[in-house]
């Protein structure tokens, strides 16, 4: 199983709006019902259900079908739990800290399901996977910086 954790902070960015934990819930949530704009590397996202605490959608990231549960926290963590594809695991997106200093986590805990832990295999979809998460997080920060932005999020 592969562990990896990014953090970074909410609002370090010289000339962006300040994001506010409600900010940055929003985009968590837009993040959970469509990942496109927030998540390179996926080409599909599509919701199949919703509950009272969260949603099931579809994805393809990387060029592979997954099904996800997530559960939301709210103000607090989204729970993403792989249900199929090639990947069995968890992704956790957390907000830390208080308004004069917010961060941003991004933790997974995630597996191959047809190849041996250590593998070669495994430890390049580590190093995939690591990257990408970087970039993810600062994605998702951009992205919510540029809806904050955007007259029309207010909306």
């Amino acid at each position: 199983m592969i562990y990896v954790s990014k953090e970074v902070a909410a609002n370090d960015v010289a000339g962006q709006p300040k994001l506010s934990r409600s900010e940055i819930w929003r985009g968590l949530v837009m993040k959970a019902e469509n990942a496109l704009p927030f998540v390179p590397g996926m080409a599909k996202c599509d919701v199949v259900s919703r509950s009272e605490n969260g949603l099931v959608r579809d994805i393809v990231f990387r060029g592979e079908d997954a099904r996800e549960r997530i559960t939301l926290y709210p103000e607090d963590k989204v729970v993403f739990v792989r249900e199929s594809g090639n990947v069995d695991g968890f992704i956790v997106n957390e907000i830390l800290g208080d308004d004069s200093d917010l961060r941003l986590r991004f933790s997974f805990a995630l597996q191959l399901v047809d190849a041996p832990s250590d593998s070669a295999e495994e430890r390049e979809f580590r190093a995939i996977m690591e990257r990408d998460y970087v970039k993810a997080v600062d994605a998702t920060l951009g992205a919510i910086r540029k809806m904050v932005a955007d007259p029309a999020y207010a909306a």
